[in-house]
């Protein structure tokens, strides 16, 4: 298991810490790895230790600087109380097995899923000014991505990108209980995946 923890502030001083961990195979590892810029580009790398670096790579630029931005776009609408300078999250990469467990603990269903989030804040409950308010934490299955990318004929970053935008979402509140408001948050995902400049997938 690998685990990283990178800050990222902006001009608002608004700041998030994002923990990623990385708790899956090397050999399901994406092929293609987007950049900090958005574009792609080949993972070339014969030995483990040299996709692992890369990997490193991706994982502390491109999320932290990603959730960086979707939260400063979306800050603006979140509950006043959530309305804070300093923000804490964690994004989880796992197997199957794993997120089927937890999918059976806190769903009571006994399969994998694509993407699980625990969100840590309460509207009337808020953690005390003056300490980072902890967001809670997204969980993806690279092997469930894996399928789902292949079966809706875009790359593996994308749809591992579009799972944490979702999951992101729902640590700040969303939900889709029906279709009208699963529309919303759908539309919401591909403006945060826009944001840094991803074309979202076609769903």
């Amino acid at each position: 298991m690998h685990g990283t923890s990178v800050e990222h502030e902006t001009s608002t001083e608004l700041s998030l810490d994002l923990a990623v961990q990385w708790c899956y195979s090397q050999t399901t590892m994406p092929s293609r790895m987007p950049s900090s810029a958005g574009s792609e580009r080949e993972l070339t790398s014969e030995s483990d230790a040299e996709t692992a670096e890369a990997l490193d790579v991706w994982a502390e630029t491109f999320f932290p600087s990603s959730f960086q931005q979707w939260l400063s776009q979306l800050h603006p609408t979140l509950p006043e109380p959530w309305q804070r300078s300093n923000y804490e999250a964690s994004l989880r990469f796992t197997d199957d097995t794993e997120i089927k467990a937890l999918n059976a603990e806190y769903r009571h269903k006994d399969q994998p899923t694509d993407v699980l989030s625990f969100a840590a804040l309460e509207v009337d409950y808020p953690s005390p000014l003056g300490t980072p308010l902890e967001l809670g934490d997204i969980i993806i299955a690279i092997p469930t991505a894996q399928r789902q990318a292949h079966q809706r004929g875009h790359t593996l970053t994308t749809e591992i990108i579009w799972l944490a935008a979702h999951g992101l979402l729902h640590l700040l509140g969303w939900d889709h209980p029906d279709e009208e408001s699963l529309l919303r948050m759908l539309q919401q995902q591909a403006a945060l995946l826009g944001t840094v400049g991803i074309e979202p997938p076609q769903y």
